[in-house]
């Protein structure tokens, strides 16, 4: 193996391996019923050798089935190759029973050497497995891999399948050309076979495919009857008869009558990929830094009548985190950065985080590409003329003829639509006048002078089904620059998401999406599952989670239990299946009938043999899943992202990846209860995680009555950031209506802001305030940041003063 290292990821080459898996028994097989044993076969599946599944015969009858058949996997060693062995108990009736499956990490057998396995099966009875493993090596030139120690691409062909409508047989006029390769991204094609006008009346279709799997294409017509060695029908091609980069003529027969001719081309894809891999920020976010640098360097020297200008390593680097809460959320952020503003901070900070319904203010401020450094009156007043307007005409039949034709024109584009993008549609009739076409990518003007803060919004990978977000969930960052999804240290541009990948490969590439159908996504709390709805209320889920969960076992014995704290990827486990009553109850509840599905731009990739020991991916690893590498999200047709407001209201996860070295982090919770609940929550995540975060110690007195302004450090650590902690809190606004300025009897009313109480007009719900209830929420949010002012600016001082000192202490 020769490995070449470059910023992020490197190229590794390795020979294929040869697997034999004989399986060879199975014994104490209980009763499936009450009249007969067990009918047995044996399902293996090796998704990173192939999409196929293979079978042993069925077994009638018997609880000790015999079955002694081989079957052999060309496989890469670089890969995490996780067998699944499933036992099954066929009836001819019900769906056949899934009775044990077995994992199993091929990467543990030796070279040339035969390794027999047991597989217990019941740890309080009898029931075992018996399959012998062999692995030796082919000749066979090696295969190049790209990788991040995580993630693996590997080497991809490109099969190319025309047809011209000009000489499309009239007797096929109508059916439908059916082609499928099985071992490929895309799988299955249809092609209707009318002669209408195509450009240069060619229509075709593309299938990418792993190099290695040897694929092969089936071509079939619709409504043919295929007789067993008859040459109607249907065609199959082997991809490795072809010549790459040379077209190639085939003929399909339906009948004696004219053939359809069908013209293949081969091509060996580039290995450069259209993803970055690596978990260190890009290119333009470090240029942006060094750029904003310079404008941060001027604000801390004038904001804290510093004698001189500051070095680059004496900055610190400022970021501002937000909560969601809907309208709510909005309002109180656009008080907050006025309120920075007005403090001359604004220009300090060099990143702005937003989840839910933050990411509507962030949106609309970075319309303007110098917001930050013009008065911010003009977008509040936009805001507030927004959010006090009625919303009934966003509801009315234009409208919703309206959004009805959106969705149609974004589903010819290829998007997946779903309830999330009418929900996008709908925030954008009710908070922006008329039809927004800026884009994510557009922000990037914003940032090209370092004139604003970088944004960044946050979303959740979940699973669609089966599993709830306690099981399995990914943070996603949304930034001008890139979308990517943490644990994976992979990105694409942000003018690429929704678009299809493969292997890495950009395979078809979609219109960027406008900037309200992310406003969707980020703010789609409707997504959420029963399961995810008991476990907010309650924060437990053990009665059910246990329940509908499937049984899952290690198998390798005492010694490798042991090891488990240091090197959770253990050799083989067994899974034992809820059953079908308990997979019906998991179904209902961990379904989201309003999810947003869109194109996984880590289809297909395979995860590397080490992947378990990277620092990168065990510091966001934190579900049961990370361990099962065959059901990752590479593994998985789309991406479920989701509001992840309702797993940690807040979007500290980008601040805390440790490339972006954050050394303040002004947090802002907009929540009405539980004020210290997001900070909690996320030190909660980041311990055990071992992810830096500060000691959240909260006194008595703190939480009875909180103030406007917490602070939480962890003394003498500078990789651990100082949180600087708003909750959303109506305290000295009471009496004040700015820092110093006692109200006046007759103001006295301005300063009780209705934050609690059955009839609060600020809960999650309401989109519509009053001109009244806008302004106490603005007025207020923005009163609590200039009340701390003091506070904010000794922060900084420290901050400082230790980014000397760490200075001093590196250069000595």
């Amino acid at each position: 193996m020769a490995g070449v290292r470059s910023a992020g990821s490197y190229q590794e080459e390795v020979a294929p391996n040869l697997l034999s898996v004989r399986v060879i028994r199975a014994r104490n097989i209980p009763w499936a019923d009450w009249t007969s044993n067990a009918d047995c076969y044996v399902c293996l599946w090796l998704p990173t050798a192939t999409n196929e599944h293979s079978r042993t015969k069925t077994i009638a009858n018997s609880s000790n089935p015999v079955w002694e058949e081989t079957f052999q996997f060309k496989i890469c060693g670089n890969v995490k190759n996780v067998m699944h062995l499933t036992l099954h108990d066929e009836d001819t009736i019900s769906q056949n029973d899934a009775l044990y499956t077995v994992l199993f990490d091929v990467g543990n057998v030796p070279i040339g050497k035969a390794l027999r396995k047991t597989f217990l099966l019941n740890s309080k009875g009898k029931e075992d497995l018996e399959v012998e493993f062999k692995m030796q090596t082919i000749p066979s030139r090696p295969e190049k891999l790209l990788t991040n120690s995580v993630l693996v691409s590997r080497e991809v062909s490109c099969l190319e399948v025309c047809i011209d409508k000009q000489k499309i047989p009239e007797h096929l006029h109508g059916k439908g050309l059916v082609l499928t390769v099985k071992n490929s991204g895309q799988k299955t094609h249809k092609m209707m076979l009318n002669p209408v006008d195509v450009p240069n009346h060619i229509e075709s279709r593309c299938f990418h495919c792993i190099k290695k799997w040897e694929p092969e294409l089936i071509a079939n017509i619709e409504d043919v009857i295929t007789i067993k060695d008859s040459p109607y029908g249907t065609l199959t091609v082997p991809l490795q008869s072809l010549s790459v980069g040379k077209e190639e003529k085939v003929e399909l027969y339906a009948s004696p009558a004219k053939p359809l001719e069908l013209k293949l081309s081969a091509k060996d894809c580039t290995q450069k990929l259209d993803i970055r891999l690596g978990f260190d920020i890009c290119s333009e976010e470090k240029n942006f830094l060094h750029k904003r640098s310079k404008v941060i360097a001027a604000a801390l020297k004038k904001v804290l009548k510093l004698d001189r200008d500051l070095k680059e390593h004496e900055i610190p680097l400022i970021a501002i985190t937000t909560t969601g809460g809907g309208t709510r959320a909005m309002t109180s952020l656009y008080g907050t950065l006025s309120g920075l503003k007005k403090l001359n901070l604004l220009d300090c900070v060099s990143y702005i985080t937003g989840a839910s319904g933050s990411t509507w203010a962030i949106t609309k401020l970075y319309e303007d590409a110098e917001w930050s450094q013009k008065d911010l009156a003009v977008p509040i007043e936009d805001a507030r003329r927004n959010v006090t307007k009625n919303k009934s005409s966003a509801f009315s039949l234009d409208r919703l003829s309206f959004y009805r034709d959106e969705l149609n024109k974004r589903a010819e584009q290829g998007y997946k639509t779903s309830f999330t993008d009418f929900w996008g549609l709908l925030i954008e009739s009710m908070f922006h006048d008329g039809v927004n076409e800026t884009k994510l990518s557009d922000q990037q003007k914003a940032l090209v002078r370092g004139q604003n803060p970088l944004p960044l919004c946050l979303a959740m990978n979940v699973k669609h089904i089966e599993n709830t977000t306690v099981d399995f969930k990914e943070w996603c960052e949304f930034s001008p620059y890139e979308v990517g999804l943490l644990k994976y240290g992979a990105f694409i541009r942000s003018e690429q998401f929704g678009s299809e990948f493969f292997m890495g490969r950009l395979t078809k590439r979609l219109p960027e999406s406008r900037i309200c159908y992310l406003q969707g996504l980020w703010s789609n709390i409707f997504s959420i599952s029963l399961m995810d709805a008991w476990y907010a209320a309650v924060s437990s889920d053990n009665f059910w989670h246990r329940f509908t969960r499937d049984n899952i076992q290690d198998l390798d014995g005492e010694e490798a239990l042991r090891k488990k704290r240091t090197s959770p990827n253990l050799t083989s486990r067994l899974v034992k299946p809820a059953g079908l009553f308990g997979n019906t109850v998991r179904e209902m509840l961990t379904n989201r009938p309003i999810d947003g599905e869109h194109h996984n731009f880590l289809k297909g990739f395979q995860i590397h043999k080490d992947y378990c020991q990277h620092k990168g991916f065990v510091a966001w690893e934190d579900t049961q899943l990370d361990n099962c590498p065959n059901q990752l999200t590479p593994s998985t047709e789309e991406l479920c992202l989701v509001d992840s407001a309702y797993y940690i209201n807040a979007s500290f996860p980008p601040l805390l990846r440790k490339e972006r070295k954050v050394d303040i982090i002004l947090s802002f919770d907009y929540g009405l209860t539980g004020q210290f609940q997001s900070v909690e929550q996320t030190h909660s995540y980041c311990t055990q995680q071992d992810i830096s975060f500060p000691k959240i110690e909260l006194s008595k007195k703190d939480l009875e009555n909180p103030k406007e302004c917490h602070v939480f450090t962890n003394s003498g650590k500078p990789d651990v950031p100082v949180i600087l902690h708003f909750p959303l809190v109506n305290d000295t606004f009471r009496e004040f209506k700015a820092p110093g300025v006692k109200r006046s009897p007759e103001e006295m009313e301005d300063g009780v802001v209705p934050l609690s109480g059955m009839f609060t007009p600020y809960n999650l719900l309401n989109l519509t305030y009053n001109e009244q209830s806008f302004n106490q929420l603005l007025n207020l949010a923005e009163y609590n940041v200039q009340n701390s002012e003091e506070l904010i600016l000794q922060t900084l001082r420290d901050a400082i003063a230790q980014k000397q000192k760490s200075w001093t202490g590196t250069t000595d």
